[in-house]
């Protein structure tokens, strides 16, 4: 399975009225498309989200999870939205495993649901919830290290025919989403970003070369951005997904 980071939009913005009406259109219209670029049907799914930080990794062990409305001042309507994916303890527990063995401390959440980072995106690229999915929160300190060494640990689930995935936004500036103005500074930032996941040494010098990325409105310590760090080298060794 290769390993994806994707965006999740604002909120609920998929499945809600928006001004300018087409503003989350092409977005929609990716995620939908990921499935038919897969090799085969993932047999789960393990998703880390921007909007989970715990002091060590967590993994969702709760057999129904429910949903975490974790956005405010959205339509009454998008705090009903449903995605009844079924959790998978013994993945969840295989991969505390996996990271402890690696010497990542990790632990199971046997409570805990999906946040928006999770059920928002998933709804359009699986839409019938079917696949087993694991929520992986990050580390709260967001160190670099700490996480390319958790994605070394999970590159081998890969082989297993779990789709790993981050879910975050590299722009997360959005009072300057759409505005023209803020392209430049966008496609530099995505440039070094995309460096950055490929080449491990800038990765972990990460704090001496980001230069575009105050500019852009995206912080060095934005979870969304470190989710993509952790996925990224969910390959092992820096491989790219």
């Amino acid at each position: 399975m290769p390993v994806l980071f994707i965006p999740h939009g604002a909120g609920s913005c998929f499945f809600m009225d928006w001004s300018p009406a087409h503003t989350w259109d092409r977005m929609a219209a990716f995620l939908k498309g990921i499935a038919h670029t897969l090799p085969a049907t993932p047999r789960a799914i393990v998703l880390i989200s921007g909007h989970w930080l715990e002091p060590d990794f967590c993994v969702t062990g709760n057999p129904k999870p429910s949903l975490i409305y974790d956005y405010g001042g959205f339509p009454a309507h998008t705090y009903q939205l449903t995605y009844p994916a079924p959790g998978e303890p013994a993945l969840a527990q295989h991969i505390a495993t996996l990271l402890t063995q690696e010497g990542v401390a990790a632990g199971v959440d046997p409570k805990r649901g999906f946040d928006h980072g999770v059920f928002i995106p998933l709804k359009l690229v699986f839409p019938k919830a079917e696949i087993p999915v694991v929520q992986l929160s990050l580390r709260a300190d967001l160190d670099p290290a700490a996480h390319i060494r958790a994605g070394r640990a999970l590159a081998s689930l890969r082989d297993e025919g779990v789709l790993i995935v981050g879910s975050g936004m590299s722009f997360h500036n959005m009072r300057g989403y759409g505005d023209p103005r803020y392209t430049p500074v966008s496609a530099a930032f995505d440039a070094w970003l995309s460096a950055a996941i490929t080449h491990l040494g800038s990765v972990l010098d990460g704090r001496a070369r980001s230069g575009g990325c105050t500019a852009c409105g995206v912080h060095q310590r934005c979870p969304g951005y470190v989710s993509s760090r952790l996925g990224g080298h969910g390959g092992g060794g820096g491989t790219s997904g």
